[in-house]
């Protein structure tokens, strides 16, 4: 579930003619991680490993109780990725994992275009992309590049 303001309106396609270098994607911000969506992407992923849904073995291997899978964080940044550039524009992706992200942590995706080019005769970009907790601690840091339409 995602806080943005226009949430059930589907964005306008970004064209190729219209990006430049230095243009940042419009952000996503997600709601508050819940106990319950760890448990839910456990049974989705089938990483049911402990540490991402019972606080005693956190609290015993010394992460201070529940963090989310990372694997789900990047998949917010994913979800960022296609809501700004289409589902079928994306050509690579590629995250590192910084930091933990524990329950209530509320991630915010953003990202910058930081390239633009022709290549295999499409119009891409590239660029940087990070997950962010509330305090501005980096969770997930990567890059992307996509292929955009044209508008002629």
């Amino acid at each position: 579930m995602t806080t943005n303001a226009a949430e059930s309106q589907k964005p306008a396609t970004l064209y190729f003619e219209d990006v430049r270098v230095g243009d940042h994607l419009p952000q996503l911000v997600k709601a508050p991680v819940t106990h319950l969506q760890l448990v839910r992407y456990a049974g989705a992923s089938g990483d049911f490993n402990p540490l991402h849904t019972d606080a005693k073995i956190g609290e015993m291997i010394g992460t201070g109780g529940i963090i989310a899978h990372g694997m789900l964080i990047m998949g917010f940044v994913g979800q960022f990725l296609s809501d700004a550039v289409g589902p079928n524009a994306l050509r690579k992706f590629g995250v590192r994992f910084k930091g933990m992200t524990r329950i209530g942590d509320e991630i915010t995706c953003i990202g910058t275009i930081t390239e633009k080019y022709e290549a295999d005769g499409e119009g891409r970009i590239g660029g940087r992309v990070q997950a962010i907790d509330q305090n501005g601690d980096v969770k997930v840091a990567g890059t992307f590049v996509a292929a955009l339409p044209r508008r002629a």
